[in-house]
């Protein structure tokens, strides 16, 4: 079901609050619709099954979790050390979810299971402000969004993320934002405090324009069109906001008219930001992705299955191909190498202190754009101006007959 916005003053459920799933026997599931299907392992610290006619199809799983903070393995490549997953599975349906093996975890299948059986940490927020104030904490930098959207429609019933946010914020704990999900804007103020605190990461993912396209391929998420709007909301309220513009979809999103018209929305939302990569096929996302391909473009079957061999990459020839398509658009764009931030103290100190990246003037026909440059008073984000671009007049997503490998450059996106 595509959705642009989400009533926000809804009590959690008729029958329930998240205080009264508190006292329930554990393992106990409660639903007002027939033929519910319970995990086949219990989960731990489960309180209640749900469902309700408000999100058909859709089964949530409330539990009570020991802890909020997840520690990052070593080996990872990833520019953080801790996460928060206030949710589980995710209504958001992307076909292309490298998330979708984590749900095996708890027994559900990477399919259908995690698109309509949700996890819900009810308690998640209370737990992390207790360990966000243990003397041993350090204050790393928190990242959220990293496994599944804590802005799924789920967050408009269950409210877990406001509390997230000011534990954050209260103990002085940097933190960064990825989501799809258009429900952010309703904690923008709460965002704008934290910014006067500690660092804040603003990050929206957004990687093609095409509305049919986004249809089938993320059926749950609010459209292209909402997404970009939110991206200039975060930036007249002052925020960063970077994007992933991934996955780039080989035949279907990257050839040059739908990479050029995706820089130049992004660029006219403001951006501040933009990094870019190719799908990602893990086992578990590799086998539900191509079931998706094979019904709606059965033609490129066989192109995929020669691209990708039997692992999760693209070829190298097409990684190196497709990074010096996307750095020629966000060139033309404005953007430069800085990409989506998870801690935009990182990329100041790139600069010496008045030294930011000048606001490029090519097209400016009005002042909406420079405004929101304008960085938030007292935050410790200065802003990162982005280039103004001319309204793109095609649609992009447009499958073409881009080759597997071309000129070789840089893997840089």
């Amino acid at each position: 079901m595509r959705w642009t916005q989400q009533e926000l003053n809804q009590p959690l459920f008729p029958e329930q609050g998240v205080g009264e799933s508190d006292t329930a026997p554990e393992g106990a599931t409660e639903t007002g619709s027939p033929g519910l299907q319970v995990p086949l392992l219990p989960l731990a610290g489960l309180v209640k099954t749900v469902q309700t006619p408000d999100f058909s199809g859709i089964t949530f799983h409330e539990v009570l979790s020991k802890s909020a903070l997840n520690k990052v393995p070593p080996s990872s490549t990833m520019p953080f050390e801790w996460t928060v997953n206030p949710y589980r599975g995710c209504s958001h349906a992307c076909v292309y979810c490298f998330a979708r093996k984590s749900h095996t975890y708890l027994d559900f299948d990477p399919g259908v299971d995690f698109d309509s059986q949700v996890v819900v940490k009810v308690n998640v927020a209370q737990v992390l402000r207790k360990e966000l104030f243990k003397p041993s904490w350090q204050h790393h930098h928190v990242a959220l969004g990293t496994n599944t959207d804590p802005y799924q429609r789920a967050e408009g019933r269950y409210q877990l993320m406001p509390g997230i946010i000011s534990a954050l914020a209260d103990s002085g704990t940097p933190f960064s934002i990825l989501t799809k999900g258009t429900l952010l804007a309703r904690d923008i103020p709460l965002l704008r405090a934290a910014g006067r605190d500690v660092s804040v990461g603003m990050g929206i993912s957004l990687a093609l324009l095409d509305e049919d396209l986004a249809q089938t391929l993320e059926p749950g998420t609010p459209s292209p069109k909402a997404r970009l709007s939110l991206i200039s909301k975060l930036r007249d309220a002052g925020l960063p906001c970077g994007v992933m513009a991934m996955p780039i979809l080989p035949w279907l999103t990257d050839s040059e008219e739908a990479l050029d018209t995706l820089f130049a929305a992004l660029a006219q939302a403001g951006a501040t930001g933009v990094s870019a990569g190719a799908l990602y096929l893990r086992p578990g996302t590799r086998e539900w992705f191509l079931q998706w391909l094979a019904r709606e473009y059965p033609s490129l079957v066989g192109r995929y299955q020669r691209l990708y061999g039997s692992g999760s990459y693209a070829s190298k020839e097409y990684r190196q191909w497709l990074a010096a398509r996307v750095n020629e658009a966000k060139a033309r764009h404005g953007f430069g190498k800085q990409g989506f931030i998870h801690d935009p103290r990182q990329e100041e100190a790139q600069y010496p202190a008045g030294s930011m990246p000048s606001v490029h003037n090519d097209n400016r026909e009005n002042k909406d754009h420079t405004d929101r440059l304008k960085p938030l008073a007292g935050s410790r984000f200065r802003g990162i101006p982005a280039a103004t671009a001319t309204e793109a007049g095609t649609k992009a997503g447009t499958p073409s007959g881009t080759p597997a490998s071309a000129e070789l450059a840089p893997t840089l996106f």
